[in-house]
This record gives C-alpha cells, sequence and structure tokens, in this order.
C-alpha cells in the first residue's frame, strides 16, 4: 500500500459524509465511472488535433488538416491543437492546455497511470509541445496564431477541406508579446518534468526552450493581442503579462530547481502583482491563482530560502483568498453559485472555470495534506482541508451529470449529453463516409443549420455548460453554452484521476471524522 492510502481512505470517507449533508439530491443520487470519464477526456484531445495525424490515432471520423499551415511564411507549422469548434491554431489557449496537462501528470502521474491512461496523457502534451518547438524558430521568435478568427468564423467547414487563411503571426523583439511568450515558456518548462524520466532528450529540448522564451518575454515585454491584432477578439489578453512571467519562473523554477527563477517571483511579486492581486477565477488568460498556489507549495514544504519566507506568505494569503472564495467562506467576496451547486463565473463557457477551481481545489488539498495541515484559516472561520476536495468533487459531478438538468456536459459520457455541439468537424458528416468536398458556406446550407444531432460524437469534449440558473439549451447555434474548448477539459484529466483512485478503494476504514460536517455556507 502506498504511504498516506490509509489516510487518504479516511478522507474520502468523510469527504462522502460531507457531501451527503450539503448536496443530498445533486450528488448522492448518482454514481459515476470516473475511469471513464478519464479516458474520455484524453480521447477528446485527439479530435482536436491539427496535421497529419499519426498511424494509432484513434478518432477516426478525422482525418489530415492543415497540412501547409507556415508555408505562406516560411516555417512549418503543421500541428498543434484547434482550441475549440473552429480551425484556428490560437497559441496562448493552446499553450494554458498544454500546461494543465502537464501539471495533471506531474501531481497525478500514478493515479493517471493506475487507469491505464499515462501514454495517453503523454500523447496529448507531446502532440502540443513538439508544435511548440516548431513555432519557437528563433530565441527572439514565437509564432503566435495560424488562420484568422474572423474570415474562419464566416465558414461552416470540415477542416479537412478547409478554405479559410491560413496566414500565421508571429511575435518577436519589435512585436513583443510576453504574455504568449511566458505561458508557452511555461507550458514547455512543465512539460519538461513529465519528460524528464522517460525521454532526458526531449525533456532537455523543451526546458532548453522554456528558458530562452522566458528570457524573451521578460526582456521584450509587451502585450501579446498589441502585436497580433487579429487575437484581440478571441483570446485578448486582459491581465496582461505579468502573471505569465511570473508562472513561468515558477514553473522554470520547479524544472530546474534554479535560485534565480525564484529570486524573479520574489523580487517582483509587488510590482508584477504576485502577492497583489486577490483573484476569483484561474484560467487561460490569468494565472495569478494559479501561481500563488504554486508558490504556496515552495513555502509548505520548505523548498525556500528564509529571506524569501516572507513573501511566498504573501503569496499564500493569496491563494487562501482564491480557495476561501469558491468555498463560500471569504466574508462576502466569494465565488457565485447556482442553485445547483455549480461554482459560476461568467455567461460564456461557465465550465472552464469550474472544471480549474477543481483543479486548483484538488491541487492544493493535496499540498496541504503533504504537510498534514488539516485546517486552512478563512475569513469566515476554519476550514478542513477535506472541505477542499469535497467542493471539487461536487463540482467534476456536476459536469458529469449531478445537475438539475440531469445532463452530463462532458460529450459521450452517461446516457444523455449535449448531441448539437458547435463543432464544425463533429458536426458534418465525416470525410471517411463521403469524401466529397464541402465548401464554405455549404456547410452552412446544408450542415449547421440542421435540427439533428450531430453526425460524428465529440466524446470528451467539456461544452460550456449551462447558465446561472443551470439553464441549458443544446443548439449548435448556442456558442456560449454548446462549444467546448481544450483548456475545458484539460484540468479535468487530474481531477478525474484524483477521484477515480480514492472511488477505487475498497471500504476499510471509516473513522470518527465522518461525522464532521460544514459549518454554515
Amino acid at each position: 500500500m502506498r504511504g498516506g492510502q490509509i489516510k487518504h481512505l479516511s478522507s474520502f470517507y468523510i469527504i462522502q459524509s460531507i457531501l451527503i449533508i450539503l448536496f443530498p439530491l445533486n450528488t448522492q443520487s448518482l454514481s459515476f465511472n470516473y475511469t471513464d470519464a478519464l479516458t474520455k477526456s484524453l480521447l477528446y484531445f485527439e479530435a482536436q488535433r491539427s496535421g497529419h495525424l499519426p498511424y494509432n490515432q484513434r478518432v477516426k471520423w478525422r482525418g489530415h488538416s492543415g497540412l501547409t499551415d507556415g508555408l505562406q511564411q516560411g516555417v512549418d507549422l503543421v500541428g498543434g491543437y484547434y482550441d475549440a469548434g473552429d480551425h484556428v491554431k490560437f497559441g496562448l489557449p493552446m499553450a494554458f492546455t498544454v500546461t494543465m496537462l502537464s501539471w495533471s501528470v506531474i501531481e497525478f502521474g500514478e493515479e493517471i497511470a493506475a487507469a491505464g491512461e499515462y501514454q495517453h496523457a503523454m500523447e496529448a502534451i507531446k502532440w502540443g509541445t513538439d508544435y511548440f518547438i516548431k513555432a519557437h524558430t528563433h530565441p527572439y521568435i514565437l509564432w503566435a496564431e495560424v488562420g484568422d478568427g474572423d474570415t474562419d468564423h464566416y465558414c461552416w467547414q470540415r477542416p479537412e477541406d478547409m478554405t479559410t487563411s491560413r496566414q500565421a503571426y508571429k511575435i518577436d523583439r519589435d512585436n513583443p508579446g510576453s504574455d504568449l511568450a511566458g505561458e508557452t515558456a511555461a507550458a514547455m518548462a512543465a512539460a519538461s518534468i513529465v519528460f524528464k524520466e522517460l525521454n532526458p532528450h526531449y525533456s532537455h529540448l523543451l526546458l532548453h526552450h522554456a528558458q530562452q522564451l522566458f528570457e524573451f518575454g521578460d526582456k521584450y515585454r509587451g502585450e501579446y493581442d498589441a502585436s497580433v491584432e487579429e487575437v484581440r477578439s478571441y483570446y485578448a489578453s486582459v491581465s496582461g503579462y505579468r502573471d505569465e512571467l511570473l508562472w513561468a519562473a515558477l514553473w522554470l523554477h520547479r524544472a530546474t530547481g534554479l535560485d534565480d527563477y525564484l529570486e524573479y517571483v520574489v523580487e517582483n511579486a509587488d510590482s508584477m502583482g504576485g502577492n497583489g492581486w486577490a483573484m476569483i477565477e484561474f484560467s487561460w488568460d490569468v494565472k495569478y491563482a494559479g501561481l500563488q498556489i504554486l508558490a504556496t507549495k515552495l513555502l509548505l514544504n520548505g523548498e525556500h530560502h528564509e529571506t524569501h519566507k516572507q513573501v511566498l506568505e504573501q503569496y499564500k494569503s493569496k491563494a487562501d483568498y482564491y480557495i476561501c472564495a469558491c468555498l463560500g467562506k471569504n466574508n462576502g467576496s466569494n465565488v457565485d453559485r447556482s442553485p445547483g451547486g455549480m461554482l459560476y463565473i461568467r455567461q460564456w463557457n461557465n465550465l472552464q472555470y469550474v472544471s480549474s477551481s477543481a483543479f486548483l481545489l484538488t491541487v492544493y488539498y493535496e499540498y496541504l495534506n503533504a504537510v498534514q495541515q488539516q485546517e486552512l484559516l478563512c475569513p469566515d472561520g476554519p476550514v478542513r482541508t477535506d472541505e477542499l476536495f469535497a467542493l471539487a468533487k461536487t463540482q467534476a459531478d456536476y459536469i458529469l451529470g449531478a445537475n438539475p438538468m440531469k445532463m452530463s456536459y462532458m460529450v459521450g459520457f452517461g446516457s444523455k449529453y449535449p448531441t448539437k455541439v458547435h463543432h464544425r468537424g463533429a458536426s458534418i458528416v465525416s470525410y471517411k463516409e463521403s469524401n466529397g468536398f464541402i465548401g464554405c458556406t455549404q456547410g452552412f446550407d446544408d450542415w449547421f443549420g440542421r435540427d439533428w444531432e450531430n453526425p460524428n460524437v465529440l466524446v470528451g469534449a467539456i461544452v460550456g455548460g449551462p447558465n446561472c440558473e443551470d439553464k441549458f439549451r443544446d443548439d449548435r447555434g448556442n456558442y456560449m453554452q454548446t462549444e467546448a474548448c481544450t483548456y475545458n477539459t484539460a484540468p479535468m484529466v487530474g481531477v478525474f484521476a484524483k477521484l477515480n483512485q480514492l472511488a477505487d478503494k475498497p471500504a476499510k476504514d471509516i473513522l470518527s471524522r465522518t461525522s464532521y460536517t460544514f459549518g454554515q455556507m
């Protein structure tokens, strides 16, 4: 038995008792197969692949696409991921997706392996990092985007039929993008940790690129959407670039152990907002809560010089703010909840925030448990660490079907899920069944407006999800709710793996602590 397993088992039953008290209708009437959820979440990334698909491609309705990407600019940009239901390759959300996949494997690799999904997780990460290596063609050049959102959205085509512009856009010394460079550095540094044992040469290559990209982003500062105007309507960098630079430095410190990167995080804590910004969201744009939790891990484990302690404690106070806000214990400055218990940030694609919060709650629970910290002090009183994972579980279960609609918002999971997902490839007959060319507007005429289920199931995709009243309309044109994104699913890889590991254990010993209940929410 792995060390600490008895403690984790008892914690799981404590969590279950907490859930019975708090969410008797939403979470206790359903039991979920987390292995299946994990398997399907990783399968989804194969449906989002761009480029020349490998022989072991499991999503059979997809084919090769984007095979001339970068050709006009004289660079090979074939590969990578489409972010959502269209065919633009946006660098910032793609990098965040890879960072979150890597973080999932770093923290929950054993659990992913126990479910038989480790190889698929590695493949999902490498599909992204292979592309980033191609896109980083010079120490001070990173290709930021392939395709144009405006022209792409005028067409409804399969990726295999694309006739839209494949113009590529870059950042460089004269046109900087510190946020994009920083997030890509974070992704490659995190991935270098994942590959360190199994493929040390590849790990070293990733780390080399990560260090160069961090230097690029820090030396030539600016927001990438000022340099690549085409991205502003889709992935504007509202939070700026300072969070990404701190985020990248923390991942590089974790990957290398070099004090210089930690010094950067400490010395720039004030000027870059690391110990100033108190956030209630964590996303492809806003990294503060994530980096604050990473910094807290260093504090909890004593992985720092004494001179860093005070600043790291300030980082921890902001990490606690985020967690307490999710728990509803933050003196009124809390994350909203729907009547059904879903954490709610905003109308468009809210489940991205649900999945990212579930991950941070889970990983912070792990960090606190590792140092045997039983309570977290929130403004509204002490909270047992088990409550963090209990909330993460309710959010995961909400996604899988424990919600007022009784619908799984993961496509292909369970018996009821969205069938009219806003996704070009899934909504049009596979070219393998009908290889006749489908033109730009023909797709709108013949496929987009059909009130039928999509011919291809986008298995593992987590859609945007319901509104603040738990209402959801399954309609292809309702893109705010029915479009899925890679960064919705990526954080759930780690969460599902952890849930599966705990749920799969036989009942052993329910300690007296299981009588513990939440305070008033």
